[in-house]
């Protein structure tokens, strides 16, 4: 979770473990659970119950078997613990909450979600799954903090089919965006101080949820497609061409798998929007 030495990270993981202990009502799945979670965080190729099961020295699946399929306990009460974890250790009043989606490639059609749809982890369309996350950075850390399963259409319209994958009847169709909407709503309800929210492009075009945070009054930074309409402006890439050569400036975001990321940046004041702002503007875009 945050940047430790080896020794701390197991001191780390014991505690998180032990916090949400009581959430899995018998010692042996809490046991399971313990397997489990060391399982996917250890060196397994294909983290399969098979071969979780063997890297945590089982003969057999079926005990994180039934921890996944059969066993009561909830995957929400887990992550209010998280939450409330991340928040004791990593909490800072300027926390940033971060947005983004990835893909989990698959090569069956049971898993739930699966389909051929573009995965970013892939870059190309592929079979597979695809989950938004949202994760908490402040200075001393970052950490994970919630997830959503997309489900797609086709998905949605075939109930016999979500029946044998186990997914509720009253889950209905919702864009990425609007799960990330959920869980921005979740995390601003939970013990995370959070200042800023940020995402990329696939969250930032949608007006409802920068309108969303307004009303919040939490700050945001996201990106837009450069067809972006600004209002009273046009769209955003004519205004950005309109920027004079002083008013830029190039940074780096750090370094990526390439080398440093770096980009040019400029800032300019946009007019407020009457019919949100009103006559008096508590905040500036």
């Amino acid at each position: 979770m945050q940047d430790v030495r080896p020794d701390d990270w197991s001191a780390e993981l014991e505690e998180v473990l032990v916090r949400v202990g009581h959430r899995f009502g018998r010692v042996d799945l809490r046991r399971q659970m313990r397997a489990y979670v060391n399982g996917l965080l250890g060196p397994v190729g294909r983290k399969n119950s098979w071969q979780l099961a063997e890297y945590v020295g089982h003969r057999t699946p079926a005990g994180l078997q039934n921890l996944l399929n059969r066993a009561r306990w909830s995957p929400d009460e887990v992550r209010d613990d998280l939450q409330e974890y991340v928040a004791e250790k990593l909490g800072e009043p300027d926390g940033v909450l971060i947005i983004d989606d990835t893909g989990f490639l698959k090569k069956g059609t049971v898993s739930a979600g699966v389909q051929r749809q573009y995965s970013g982890t892939a870059g190309r369309t592929e079979n597979c799954q695809i989950g938004v996350f949202a994760a908490y950075a402040s200075r001393y850390g970052r950490a994970l903090v919630d997830r959503e399963l997309y489900l797609p259409k086709s998905w949605i319209g075939d109930r016999d089919r979500c029946e044998a994958a186990k997914i509720p009847d009253n889950r209905d169709f919702a864009t990425k965006g609007d799960l990330a909407k959920v869980m921005i709503q979740r995390a601003l309800a939970s013990p995370l101080p959070i200042a800023w929210v940020t995402a990329d492009s696939a969250y930032g075009q949608e007006w409802r949820l920068r309108r969303m945070l307004e009303e919040a009054g939490v700050g945001y930074v996201l990106a837009v497609p450069k067809s972006q309409s600004v209002p009273a402006l046009g769209r955003i890439d004519l205004v950005i061409a309109q920027a004079p050569d002083e008013a830029w400036e190039r940074h780096s975001c750090g370094d990526g798998a390439k080398g440093p990321r770096v980009y040019a940046w400029a800032a300019a004041k946009l007019p407020a929007v009457h019919d949100f702002d009103g006559d008096q503007p508590t905040h500036d875009r």
